[in-house]
C-alpha cells in the first residue's frame, strides 16, 4: 500500500505542477509561436477548462472500469500530450496538445483520493489524503518558480513539458507492477447525455469568468459574453439536475446521484471545497507581493516563497492526522484559523521578508490542511463504495471552479488600485513640500494611471533624474501597491471566515445526525 500511495502521490504532484509551470514560460511561449498575449493566456485558460471537463468524468468512469485502469489511461493521456506539447510546430497544434495534457491530468488527484478511500483501512484515510492534498498544494504552489529554474537551466520551453515524459513512463510501469485493487465494478449504463450536459455547463460557466474584467466588474458583468454564457451555465445545471433525477429509478446510472445532492453534507462539503480552492488561488499571488511591494527581485523571490510551501506539506501532514484523530471538521475549523490569522498579519502587519515568512507559514498551514483529506472524508461519508470516485470528482470540480474563479477577484483589486496612483502622487508632493508644476504632476498620474502595469510604472519612475521626484513617485508606486494587496488580503481572509463558518455548521448537522442515529438504535 505504502508504494501504490508513493505513485499516486507522484502522479498527483507531476500533474498539478502543470498549469503553474508554464506562468513562469508564458512571454516566452508567446514570442515563440509570434502570437498575441490574449491568445497566449489560452495556454492556460484551455488547460483549465481540461482539467474542470476530465474531473467528473474520471471519476464516474473510475467507478465504472476501475480506479487502478483509469488511472494507467489518465497517466498515458498525461505524458502522451507532454510529448506533443513539446513537439509542437505550431499554436494551434500545441493548443490541441495542451487540451490532451489537461484530460489526463485532471482526473489522477480524483482517482488517488478514491482509491485510498476504498482500499486503505479507515484509520488511515486522514494520513494518506493529507500527503495527496499537500503533494497537489505545494504542486501548485512551487510551479511558477520550478518553471523559471528549468527554463533558466536550459533556456529552452521544451523542457517544462518533455520532463514529464520520462516520469510518465515510470508511472505507468510502476502503476501496472504495483497498484493493487478489487474494486466491484458498476455494470449500469453510462449517462453520456448528462456528462454532456454537465460539461457544457461547466465550460459556459468557467468561459463566462474568463470575460470578466478585474477594472471594470461592473461593465463585464453586463456585457453579452459574460451573462449569456453564466446564465447559459445555470440553465445548463438545472437541466442536468433533472435529467439525474429522472434516471433515479432506471437502468442508467446517473453521472452524479441526485440522493448524493440531497445530502445536506455534502452539499456543504462542495462550499467548503469551493472556499479551499479560493484560499488556494490567493496563496499564487504571493510572489508577485514580495516582488512589487517587498522590492524583492524576481530571479530570488520564488526562494523566499518556498517556506510556505514547506508550511503547506506540513500541514497537509498535519490536517491528515487531525482528521483521523479529531473528524474532518474539526480540522477544516482549525485551518481555516490558521488562514485567517496569516492573512490578517498580511494585511495589517507585514512589512518585511520575515515578517511574510511568519504570516506566510500560517497561510500555508491553514491551505495546506483544508486540502485533500479533510474535504474529501466528507463527500464521501454517506456516497456507498460505488460513489466514491464521483463523489470526490465533484469536490475536485467545485475547488477547480473556484481556482479559476477567484484570481479574477484577487486580480481586480490589484488592478483597480492603480487607479488611486494619481491622488497618491499629489499627495506624496503636497506631503514632501516639493513644487511640481501642476501640468508635469498631471502628466505623471495620467501615465501612471494608464499603463496599470507595476514593471512598467517602476521603470518608467526610476528614469525620473531628478532624486526627490524620483523617492516620491516611487513610494506613491509602494502606497498603490500595498492598497491592492490588501484588497486581495482581506478578500482572502473572508474566504476564510466562511470556510470556518461552513465548518461549523457542518459539525453541528453531522452531531444532530448522529444522535439522532443514536437514538434510533436505542
Amino acid at each position: 500500500m505504502k508504494v501504490s500511495l508513493l505513485i499516486f502521490a507522484i502522479g498527483v504532484f507531476m500533474a498539478a505542477l502543470d498549469n503553474g509551470i508554464i506562468t513562469s514560460s508564458l512571454t516566452t511561449l508567446i514570442y515563440s509561436f509570434g502570437v498575441s498575449p490574449t491568445w497566449g493566456a489560452w495556454t492556460i485558460t484551455l488547460y483549465t477548462l481540461g482539467l474542470a471537463v476530465s474531473v467528473p468524468i474520471a471519476g464516474k468512469l473510475s467507478d465504472r472500469y476501475g480506479r487502478k485502469k483509469l488511472f494507467i489511461i489518465e497517466v498515458l493521456l498525461f505524458g502522451t500530450g507532454s510529448l506533443l506539447v513539446a513537439l509542437s510546430p505550431n499554436f494551434t497544434f500545441f493548443l490541441i496538445a495542451r487540451l490532451i495534457q489537461a484530460l489526463g491530468g485532471g482526473g489522477i488527484f480524483v482517482i488517488a483520493s478514491s482509491y485510498v478511500l476504498a482500499t486503505f483501512p479507515k484509520e488511515r484515510h486522514g494520513r494518506s489524503l493529507g500527503m495527496l492534498g499537500g503533494m497537489n498544494g505545494i504542486a501548485s504552489v512551487l510551479g511558477p518558480n520550478i518553471g523559471s529554474f528549468i527554463l533558466g537551466a536550459t533556456g529552452n520551453w521544451h523542457w517544462l513539458f518533455l520532463i514529464n515524459v520520462p516520469i510518465a513512463i515510470l508511472l505507468l510501469i510502476f502503476g501496472v507492477r504495483f497498484i493493487k485493487e478489487e474494486q466491484e465494478h458498476s455494470q449500469a449504463k453510462m449517462d453520456w447525455s448528462g456528462i454532456s450536459v454537465l460539461i457544457l455547463g461547466v465550460l459556459s460557466l468557467m468561459y463566462s469568468f474568463t470575460n470578466l474584467d478585474g477594472v471594470n466588474v461592473i461593465d463585464s458583468l453586463l456585457s453579452w459574453k459574460f451573462y449569456v454564457f453564466f446564465l447559459a451555465a445555470i440553465v445548463l445545471f438545472v437541466i442536468f439536475y433533472f435529467m439525474e433525477k429522472r434516471l433515479q429509478h432506471s437502468d442508467i446510472e446517473p453521472v452524479v446521484p441526485v440522493q448524493l445532492l440531497q445530502q445536506s453534507t455534502f452539499r456543504w462539503a462542495l462550499l467548503i471545497a469551493f472556499f479551499s480552492g479560493a484560499i488556494l488561488a490567493s496563496v499564487i499571488f504571493l510572489p508577485g507581493f514580495l516582488e512589487q511591494y517587498m522590492d524583492v527581485s524576481s530571479t530570488v523571490a520564488g526562494y523566499w516563497f518556498t517556506p510556505v510551501a514547506l508550511a503547506a506539506g506540513i500541514g497537509a501532514a498535519g490536517g491528515g492526522f487531525l482528521v483521523d484523530k479529531k473528524g474532518p471538521t474539526w480540522t477544516i475549523a482549525l485551518a481555516s484559523c490558521f488562514s485567517i490569522f496569516g492573512f490578517l498579519l498580511f494585511a495589517l502587519w507585514v512589512q518585511s521578508i520575515w515578517q511574510m515568512i511568519v504570516a506566510g507559514v500560517f497561510v500555508g498551514v491553514g491551505f495546506g490542511s483544508m486540502l485533500g483529506a479533510p474535504v474529501n472524508v466528507l463527500v464521501t461519508e454517506e456516497a456507498g463504495e460505488k460513489n466514491k470516485g464521483i463523489a470526490v470528482a465533484t469536490s475536485s470540480l467545485s475547488r477547480q471552479l473556484a481556482m479559476s474563479i477567484a484570481p479574477t477577484i484577487f486580480a481586480g483589486f490589484l488592478a483597480r488600485s492603480f487607479m488611486n496612483i494619481g491622488s497618491h502622487i499629489q499627495q506624496g508632493f503636497a506631503e514632501s513640500g516639493i513644487q511640481v508644476p501642476a501640468d508635469l504632476m498631471q502628466k505623471f498620474a495620467s501615465k501612471a494611471g494608464a499603463a496599470g502595469d507595476y514593471h512598467s510604472i517602476h521603470q518608467a519612475f526610476l528614469s525620473v533624474p531628478d532624486e526627490g521626484v524620483r523617492n516620491v513617485l516611487l513610494n506613491a508606486l509602494h502606497v498603490t501597491v500595498k492598497e491592492g494587496y490588501n484588497g486581495l488580503f482581506w478578500s482572502a481572509l473572508i474566504f476564510s471566515v466562511l470556510s470556518l463558518g461552513s465548518a461549523l455548521i457542518l459539525g453541528a448537522i453531522r452531531r444532530k445526525k448522529a444522535a439522532k442515529l443514536q437514538a434510533g438504535r436505542a
